[in-house]
């Protein structure tokens, strides 16, 4: 049964919903940015601006945080919108729960870098870790919303391509994973996720994608082989548009012998966790997330 709580985020989410991002895509990230401003971080969480060649991130971390492990967190926002600041609430929540610093990165965004600048710039974010702050890999766990859920399983795929050594773990809450759309809830469910659209995703997908192929594994990650990736967390609800995204993935991720939770929630819309300073199941999915993250780290 959803809550009061989350039924008023539901309902105050329509609106945006049907927002046409097609016109204005610096408005939608205004609306991010409006939607969350009025955030308090509590007073004990700790930040620093980091310059990582370039590329802006946060580093945060509360009293329960342990200097020895860190979270790499990849925000939401279609690839399009989103940012460390619309994220921060979330990020810091799973830093304290999972006892663990956690770096949130600005990832360049399309259409003013389409893909692969994300990308890359997870790829540089996890190798600054490993070089520059010395961590080790299995004193690393990647975390993504949305885009960032499936920007996350595409950073794996190109470390494991480059021969980089792989972090212990991974989180994937509702993974935009499929940017051509083939999913068989794409359509079905549109009238029940107020947080997400199929219009407003093509749109943002044919920015991110730009010339390149939607089917590519390191855009749409449900065409990878994932053979050979450190295990997955991946949560999704059943209200969402990428439903099927998820399901997918996590198909595909047994297939290959990858180690992998699928953890769906009844009647939860995408990227619920998100709303963790409101409601009580966003908070309840947080606290899974970071025990899978805490267990993941005392593991190795």
């Amino acid at each position: 049964m959803v809550s009061k709580q989350m039924e008023y985020v539901i309902k105050g989410l329509w609106y945006s919903r049907n927002l046409e991002i097609k016109k204005r895509v610096g408005e939608h990230r205004k609306g991010l940015e409006v939607m969350t401003e009025g955030v308090k971080l509590p007073d004990d969480v700790e930040s620093g601006k980091i310059d990582i060649n370039g590329l802006n991130g946060t580093l945060f971390s509360t009293p329960e945080s342990k200097d020895d492990r860190i979270v790499l967190f990849l925000h939401g926002g279609a690839y399009i919108a989103g940012s460390v600041e619309t994220s921060k609430y979330h990020a810091v929540l799973i830093s304290r729960l999972a006892k663990a610093q956690l770096l949130s990165i600005d990832y360049r965004l399309a259409p003013e870098h389409p893909y692969p600048a994300a990308l890359n710039d997870a790829v540089n974010a996890y190798n600054w870790l490993i070089k520059e702050k010395k961590f080790p890999p299995n004193k690393i766990v990647f975390v993504g919303v949305s885009a960032g859920g499936g920007l996350t399983v595409a950073t794996l795929l190109k470390l494991r391509e480059m021969g980089i050594e792989l972090p212990v773990a991974a989180v994937c809450i509702s993974p935009w994973a499929d940017l051509a759309f083939t999913g068989e809830t794409f359509k079905p469910r549109a009238s029940m996720d107020p947080f997400t659209s199929p219009y407003n995703l093509d749109f943002a997908a044919s920015l991110y994608v730009d010339k390149s192929d939607a089917r590519n594994p390191y855009i749409s990650p449900v065409y990878a082989d994932l053979h050979g990736l450190p295990p997955l967390f991946i949560i999704v609800g059943t209200a969402e548009v990428l439903h099927d995204d998820s399901i997918r993935l996590a198909e595909n991720a047994g297939f290959a012998g990858v180690e992998v939770i699928i953890d769906i929630w009844e009647d939860m819309i995408h990227a619920f966790p998100v709303f963790a300073n409101v409601a009580p199941e966003s908070q309840q999915a947080i606290e899974k997330i970071s025990k899978f993250i805490y267990d993941s780290f005392k593991q190795d």
